[in-house]
């Protein structure tokens, strides 16, 4: 499966098939939001959030490509990502684009 955060793919012409996303919403364990509100007084990166939001990313990116794939797609266009917090320690993950098949 392409995916590209444009709206078009060099070369290809395509047909919309509609639009698809995937989401997730995840937490860490209450030591690591111990330790990041630790890391809060001294700086530096939040490497658990970090891995966290990077994990989040590739599930909902997976079930988009699986609602795209169901649909017959052969890429996505448009590809955006957007991530908000639910509450302290959770942050949910959607990403989005339209399913095109190839002509």
């Amino acid at each position: 499966m392409i995916l590209v955060n444009t709206d078009y793919i060099t070369g290809k012409e395509f047909e919309m098939l509609g639009l698809v996303k995937g989401s997730t919403i995840q937490t860490k364990h209450l030591g690591s939001d111990i330790g990041a509100g630790l890391k809060t007084l001294v700086g530096g990166e939040l490497k658990g959030y970090n891995e966290m939001m990077n994990d989040a990313r590739a599930l909902a990116t997976k079930r988009m490509v699986e609602e795209a794939a169901a649909l017959g797609a052969d890429a996505v266009v448009n590809v955006r990502y957007a991530s908000s917090s639910v509450m302290a320690g959770a942050a949910e993950v959607i990403v989005y684009g339209t399913a095109v098949k190839f002509r």
